[in-house]
């Protein structure tokens, strides 16, 4: 296989952007001393099977992001594109604009999973070669409600805490109306990969008028009547996006950088032999 790998990072991030005084897009966040999308970036270089990296930004930012990571970008042999202004799905129909012909396939990537394991996309891409149309992802574990859109009160808010404006607004709970069944039911995450001629004409199906409740690529295909095969993902395969997430994907970089140091060490001490 051939793969090209596209990662889409137009997002405005305004849930990030929000408890944060980050001016700039969540995927530039610093993450163990290196913006988000480079760690995503990463996870795909050096492979045999992947022979292009192609990053969708917001078009009206994207001269002025290849001005400030052109460097790092050219070294790492990774392409800035134009992506959309509002949604995830305009910025990978551009992005494919810019896929090689030679490719076989198509990886999408969220720029903001800055650290999916290679054991989990090695399992995501050996499927591939099977099925025109692969996702990770994990089963549900915890319980889920429906809930009304409806909020009711929780009681009446502190009136000191109102009158010291501690609380912004008065509590309120929602109405759960029932419990939703889990059986069956999976978190998919990323990396999803498809047929490379396959994800085209479906994106080519795909535009501004039909594409409500488009949430993934796989919804994409799966809208056109493709089926869509699923592997056991990443626990560990973290999104950024509320700011208390990045201390969480700091962790999960720490952690792996330990275990390769140690893992290094002791091949250079024992070398690779298992006797």
């Amino acid at each position: 296989m051939q793969i090209s790998v596209i990662l889409p990072a137009a997002g405005l991030g305004q849930r990030f952007a929000a408890g944060t005084a980050q001016s700039s897009s969540k995927v530039e966040f610093e993450l163990g001393g290196k913006a988000v999308f480079l760690h995503a970036a990463d996870l795909f270089l050096g492979r045999a099977d992947v022979t292009q990296v192609l990053l969708a930004v917001d078009p009206d930012k994207l001269e002025d992001f290849r001005f400030r990571w052109e460097d790092k970008l050219s070294f790492m042999g990774v392409a800035a594109v134009a992506g959309g202004k509002a949604d995830r799905w305009e910025s990978v129909k551009l992005a494919l604009q810019h896929v090689s012909p030679h490719a076989t396939h198509v990886a999408v990537h969220d720029a903001a999973r800055p650290v999916a394991s290679a054991a989990m996309i090695d399992r995501v891409f050996d499927a591939a070669a099977h099925h025109d149309a692969v996702v990770p992802g994990l089963p549900m574990g915890d319980t889920l409600k429906l809930v009304g859109e409806d909020a009711e009160p929780a009681g009446d808010a502190d009136p000191l805490d109102a009158l010291l404006s501690l609380t912004a607004s008065p509590r309120s709970a929602l109405r759960i109306e029932r419990t939703v069944p889990r059986a069956g039911v999976y978190r998919v995450q990323t990396p999803q990969v498809f047929r490379r001629e396959l994800l085209v004409a479906c994106y080519d199906r795909i535009d501004a008028g039909n594409a409500d409740g488009i949430t993934d690529d796989a919804s994409v295909v799966e809208r056109a009547g493709h089926t869509v095969h699923l592997v056991e993902g990443d626990p560990l395969n973290l999104k950024l996006t509320h700011p208390a997430d990045a201390e969480l994907l700091a962790a999960v970089l720490r952690m792996r950088e330990e275990s390769s140091a140690r893992l290094a060490a002791e091949r250079a001490l024992f070398g690779d032999d298992e006797d």
